[in-house]
This record gives structure tokens, sequence and C-alpha cells, in this order.
């Protein structure tokens, strides 16, 4: 089982920025796809974007596309979702999540995921 561990969440205004990371305390996570999703009040979990083992092919869903960023660096074992312009309509709990194996298929669908964080609540106001 691989623990992750969400931080960078919070309450900030409308066209703020905020910075996600998620890390993975002694593991190794180079092999494995990550994503974010979030879960606002009475909706179901959607997707926001994943990102390759590599780093080098990444995800949006059509909400995040232009102002939200996801990186990795995995000599560190840790994620990034890098928000900008953020609206009141963000305002969820953020979750990574990571997806066993090297092959990048299926990362919008949340049950392609093996192993996920406890979230981190982003509150945007208006």
């Amino acid at each position: 089982q691989v623990q992750l561990v969400e931080s960078g969440g919070g309450l900030v205004q409308a066209g703020a920025s905020l910075r996600l990371s998620c890390a993975a305390p002694g593991r190794t996570f180079s092999s494995y796809a990550m994503g974010w999703f979030r879960q606002a009040p009475g909706k179901e979990r959607e997707f926001v974007a994943a990102i390759r083992w590599s780093g080098d092919v990444t995800t949006y869903a059509d909400s995040a596309k232009g102002r939200f960023t996801i990186s990795r660096d995995n000599a560190k074992n840790t994620a990034y979702l890098q928000m900008n312009s953020l609206k009141p309509e963000d305002t969820a709990v953020y979750y990574c999540a990571a997806k066993d194996g090297y092959y990048y298929t299926g990362v919008r669908d949340p049950m392609r995921y093996d192993h996920w964080g406890q979230g981190t609540q982003v509150t945007v106001s208006s």
C-alpha cells in the first residue's frame, strides 16, 4: 500500500492561486501515474488532472485547462497541482491518487487508481 499525503489546501479569494502537493514518504513512486480529483459537497468525485510516470504526458479536465498545471518530481516522490485564477466553483476536497503500472490509460476514471490520499480542502470565496 502506498501512503499519499496531500498538503497545500486552504481558504483563498477568487482569482488567487494555490499549489497542492502530494507526497509518498519512503516510497519510490516513479512507476505510478498520478492523478488529482476533487469532490464538492453533494457531488461525485471528479477528475481534475493526471500525469504519466515520466512526467512527459499530462491530461486535464476541461474545467482545469489553462488554469491548473500538474507536475511531478520523482526524485522527491512528490506530485503537484498548481491552481491559478481560482473560482468559487473550484471549492472542493482535493485528492491525489496513484495508479499502478506504466500504462497511461483510464486516467480520468477514479476506479482505475490504486492508492488515495486523505484529501485537502480548498475553499474559494467570491
